[in-house]
């Protein structure tokens, strides 16, 4: 048996392209939707504990003032088309769909070891059925170009403006959070200033604390929705980064025609270590 016989036989099976297992079906995202209903219930029953009737909460003309600022200011600091976008990542964040780098790395290998019998050209069918956009989408441009530099470029680039379209999402609701505390603080003036208008009658002292509400709608919305939905844009975006940049490193790969073992051994690196541990290549029984 030769060398490379003997490497390939270490080589866990690679996995023939097979899109439902390299990205499983969507589902609500459990975590994100529990998130919601922790913050929302520690928020409430805060309120209850202290005795208040809950009633006393609800006030039109502060949730209007801040409900509507904020949507107000986001249309005032964001174009439509990139709301659209941002709209589109928000609901997103219900569903989940995870990636399974480990079966994501097996049709790599996949690819890598087929393409050094035949040529990759002939495979094209199979890559454009293809479940996962951007690993068909870097196949079919190794096919089409034949320099590896500017292969290199456009993927690259390609992953570049996707984080920077992360990023931007992101900072749509970061915008938004940071002035919903503000026009809550306008709402409470407002509330003051009616309260003052009527301030000889005993109604007015009760119209204090009233008018402080609409602090409270702006600190909520901002620190119980706005701002943890920005940051959870961003580690989405962050952990599709790191699958993009893995497939923009195996197809490169392939493209020069590394060895399939080296591919895996180098793949393995954006895996979790208890991922690597159960991918680690047992030694073959003679």
């Amino acid at each position: 048996m030769s060398a490379s016989e003997t490497v390939l036989r270490v080589l866990p099976q690679a996995a023939p392209a097979a899109p439902s297992r390299a990205i499983r079906r969507r589902r609500l995202d459990g975590g994100f939707l529990a998130g919601l209903a922790i913050s929302a219930a520690a928020a409430i029953c805060g309120i209850a504990s202290t005795g208040i009737n809950l009633a006393y909460f609800l006030q039109p003309a502060g949730a209007l003032i801040v409900l509507g600022g904020t949507v107000g200011v986001i249309f005032l600091t964001t174009p439509v088309s990139s709301l659209i976008h941002t709209a589109r990542r928000v609901r997103e964040l219900f569903e989940a769909e995870p990636v399974d780098r480990e079966a994501l790395i097996g049709e790599i290998v996949h690819y890598a070891t087929e393409g050094r019998y035949r040529v990759l050209l002939k495979m094209e069918p199979e890559i454009r059925r293809l479940g996962n956009a951007f690993l068909r989408e870097a196949l079919l441009l190794a096919i089409d170009v034949k320099n590896r530099e500017e292969l290199q470029t456009a993927l690259e680039t390609e992953i570049r403006m996707r984080e920077r379209q992360g990023d931007a999402d992101a900072r749509v609701l970061e915008v938004a959070g940071g002035f919903a505390p503000t026009l809550g603080i306008l709402g409470t003036v407002v509330g003051l200033v009616d309260v003052l208008r009527q301030f000889s009658s005993a109604q007015s002292v009760y119209g204090v604390g009233m008018a402080f509400v609409s602090t409270l709608y702006g600190l909520g919305l901002a620190n119980l929705l706005l701002l943890p939905a920005a940051h959870r844009i961003r580690v989405r975006a962050n952990e599709n980064i790191e699958t993009h940049e893995l497939i923009a490193d195996g197809v490169l790969c392939v493209f020069d025609q590394v060895h399939p073992y080296l591919i895996r051994q180098r793949l393995n690196s954006f895996l979790r270590q208890e991922q690597r541990d159960r991918m680690a290549p047992r030694p073959v029984r003679t």
